[in-house]
């Protein structure tokens, strides 16, 4: 617990790990007050239904030190100052814009690494659709994801109309899709999936997408060119490339106002209600509902994907 505090600083204990927390009541969100200390309560209260959805997967950060309103920056390899104990795994980095062959990931494995990573005010978690368990030879797929960017005057009900057309398609090939929601202005529908060759999410993927845009073209893009995108929602297939993140559930994002990419239900998906939610609501949501995306860690509703199923050479 808190020893005091002295220079803007404050040792903490966290599970048995030493942390010195600085700034705590610098403002991170200006619009909305909302300082780094209520950063770090966040993510300590989230902890539980956040940690299992980020645990053995290499981890990107952004982080804004001086706020959501000023520059931030990614952070991907492992700095100086990271401690000894929080676990890193170096992974090649073919085509590095930054000319290294390796990068030493930061991979969080419970509560003391992400309140050090709040600390840093890293406000933004991304991960990749694989990890990296510690006696792995390589790493493993797990998941499949489809990112619903909503290209203005769309919104996010745009978004939730196409989730429901994918859930359907999802579904009829036996997958078990949840959505949850960006945290900005989309959102995205994932499905637990056992895979040896990562490129087969993107086959499939990529396949999916341009099904929908064929049969919804007044609604769905399955290209990246902005002149396509006005009015449509872009089904963003590529997030299944190995080297691409997206938003981890229950992250916050630098926003206005500290919201949090939620998991939905298929019920608030058809509703296409109000489906921005802040960092006091999704607490609440949790308390109420545990976590909504749990199934997605289920081996219970793994598909195993094939080239059969990913369409072969298609």
């Amino acid at each position: 617990m808190a020893q005091g505090a002295q220079s803007g600083k404050v040792s903490v204990d966290v599970e048995g790990r030493h942390l010195t927390l600085s700034n705590l009541d610098k403002v991170l969100y200006p619009d909305a007050g909302f300082a780094k200390g209520e950063v770090i309560d966040y993510y300590s209260r989230i902890a539980p239904v956040l940690v299992p959805h980020v645990v053995d997967r290499p981890m990107t950060v952004k982080r804004y030190p001086n706020g959501v309103d000023e520059k931030f920056f990614f952070e991907k390899n492992a700095s100086r100052g990271t401690p000894d104990w929080v676990r890193t795994v170096t992974l090649p980095v073919p085509g590095s814009t930054k000319n290294r062959d390796t990068i030493d990931y930061l991979v969080v494995e419970g509560l003391p690494t992400l309140v050090w990573l709040a600390n840093l005010a890293a406000l933004e978690l991304h991960v990749p659709q694989w990890m990296v368990p510690p006696r792995a030879r390589k790493p493993r797929t797990d998941l499949i994801v489809f990112d619903l960017d909503p290209g203005p005057p769309a919104t996010i009900a745009e978004c939730c109309e196409v989730a429901l057309l994918l859930r359907d398609v999802l579904e009829q090939d036996g997958f078990a899709p949840l959505a949850k929601t960006s945290g900005s202005k989309g959102m995205q529908v994932s499905a637990p999936v056992s895979c040896d060759d990562p490129s087969l999410t993107s086959t499939y993927a990529h396949r999916i997408a341009k099904r929908l845009e064929a049969d919804r073209g007044d609604l769905v893009v399955s290209r990246m060119a902005k002149d396509l995108r006005p009015h449509k929602v872009l089904v963003d297939w590529s997030q299944n490339n190995p080297a691409k993140t997206t938003v981890a559930p229950y992250s916050l994002r630098a926003r206005p106002q500290p919201t949090v990419s939620t998991p939905l239900t298929w019920d608030e998906v058809a509703s296409g209600e109000h489906l921005s939610f802040t960092s006091d609501d999704v607490l609440a949501r949790v308390d109420e509902h545990g976590d909504l995306f749990a199934d997605v860690l289920s081996d219970e509703h793994r598909v195993r994907l094939t080239k059969t199923l990913a369409g072969g050479d298609e």
